[in-house]
């Protein structure tokens, strides 16, 4: 049951070679976990997913972490309840149910130097092609073009599948 999947709070970076999938909630992201989830049973590798929370991107003064400890545990637990039910729904949605290894991680820090540290000794990373940024007029969002760019194993980037016609 997708309820009591745990959630690591830790990057998959020591684990055994498998597939990372990036998901932010975003359709783009749950393509991207469906392919994930293909790749990991074609490969019999495990398959990690992994959210970055970046609660305060500019970082905090001198202090602040403290007074607003509480809302980031809030914000992660939140985050990993998100996880849980994004991997719900691909699995909900696919024909057969993705049944090997999985583990979820919800990481606080900077999104991309989170997943492209994760990167090393990882089979293959896959991300969807624009996740919840601002800028949907790009080809490629930033995480998925810095992944292009900057991942230490090879790297799948999952398009949006094409529009249904009636």
């Amino acid at each position: 049951m997708t309820d009591s999947l745990p959630v690591l709070g830790e990057p998959p970076a020591a684990a055994p070679s498998g597939v990372l999938a990036a998901c932010d909630g975003s359709d783009g992201s749950l393509w991207a976990l469906d392919r994930a989830m293909t790749e990991a049973e074609v490969f019999g590798l495990p398959l990690y997913v992994l959210a970055v929370v970046n609660p305060s991107p500019t970082g905090y003064p001198p202090g602040m972490v403290e007074l607003v400890r509480e809302s980031i545990e809030r914000l992660v637990e939140s985050m990993a309840d998100g996880l849980r039910r994004a991997v719900a729904t691909v699995q909900a949605a696919r024909s057969q149910r993705y049944e090997g290894d999985l583990v979820l991680h919800v990481v606080l820090g900077n999104v991309i130097e989170v997943l492209l540290a994760c990167t090393p000794g990882q089979h293959t990373l896959v991300v969807g092609t624009r996740g919840n940024g601002g800028f949907t007029r790009l080809l490629l969002g930033s995480v998925s073009s810095a992944a292009v760019h900057h991942a230490a194993c090879p790297v799948l980037v999952v398009p949006a599948p094409p529009a249904r016609r009636p």
